[in-house]
This record gives C-alpha cells, structure tokens and sequence, in this order.
C-alpha cells in the first residue's frame, strides 16, 4: 500500500529515534516493523532524507557499514525529536478519526 503523503518523514524520524542508520537500514526497519506491509521507495526515502536533513531533523555523516561500505548515516537531532512528539501524535490522532470513519457501522 502506498504510504499517505506527509507520513514518509514522521516514519523516517521514528526509525532514527532508536540508533543512527543509513537509508538501506531505515528501509529495512520500517518494513519489518510493518510486518511487510509498508514498503518504502528508494528514490522517495532519499527525497524524504534531504528533506528532513534540510529541516535540521536529523543529521548526516559518512560511516562505513558492517559490510565494509561507504553510506550517510543519520542521526535525530533535537528538533527532530520535538517534530516526532508533535507529528506523530498529530498522525495518530488522525488516523483513529479514519478508523471511526471506516469502521462505523449502518444505524
């Protein structure tokens, strides 16, 4: 299933909460997490980390992965840590009012 607009960023954000990563580990994270169910385009997670490093969110820096290669890591920074309260929250609470919506039943 496709991912709603403006829930890339927050899930991003999420997955960094937990240990700095780079794009192939964040991928993989929110998949798993999904059980499979959301998957995430390369070229859209590489948009989502410009446009969140730009934000200040998160920060970059060159590392060396378990596998010997070169990759960005990134790392949540406080503001980023701030946009995850309010967002996510925000996100939540709009998605339980879709749930009302679409679980309601005929009177």
């Amino acid at each position: 299933m496709a991912l709603l607009r403006g829930t890339l960023d927050v899930l991003v954000v999420k997955t960094l909460s937990w240990t700095p990563m780079h794009a192939f580990e964040i991928a993989s994270w929110i998949e798993e997490r999904s059980d499979g169910r959301v998957v995430v385009d390369d070229a859209a997670l590489l948009q989502a980390l410009h446009r969140i490093e730009e934000r200040k969110l998160v920060r970059a820096a060159w590392g060396i992965t378990k596998n010997g290669r070169r990759a960005r890591y990134y790392e949540l920074t406080a503001a980023g840590r701030e946009f995850l309260r309010t967002e996510s929250g925000r996100l939540v609470d709009h998605f339980d009012a879709l749930s009302n919506i679409l679980n309601a039943k005929r009177s």
